[in-house]
């Protein structure tokens, strides 16, 4: 193997180790966002706790479309 090729690698290697920190970075930024709008959908709706979670989107919906 050359040393091209080492180096080659190597900045493949590195790369894909950027990458890979970057979607850690993401995904925990997602699940962080989440969580803050669960809690605000709380908040407002507390009765939220209580309904299944298969229920939630037509619940929700629902809800949303009778607002005034």
């Amino acid at each position: 193997m050359t040393e091209d090729e080492k180096k080659l690698i190597q900045a493949r290697h590195r790369l894909e180790a950027v990458q890979a920190r970057n979607r850690v970075q993401e995904h925990k930024a997602r699940t962080r966002r989440l969580i803050q709008e669960g809690a605000i959908l709380e908040s407002v709706w507390p009765e939220v706790r209580d309904i299944p979670m298969a229920d939630l989107p037509r619940k929700l919906h629902d809800k949303l479309s009778n607002a005034p």
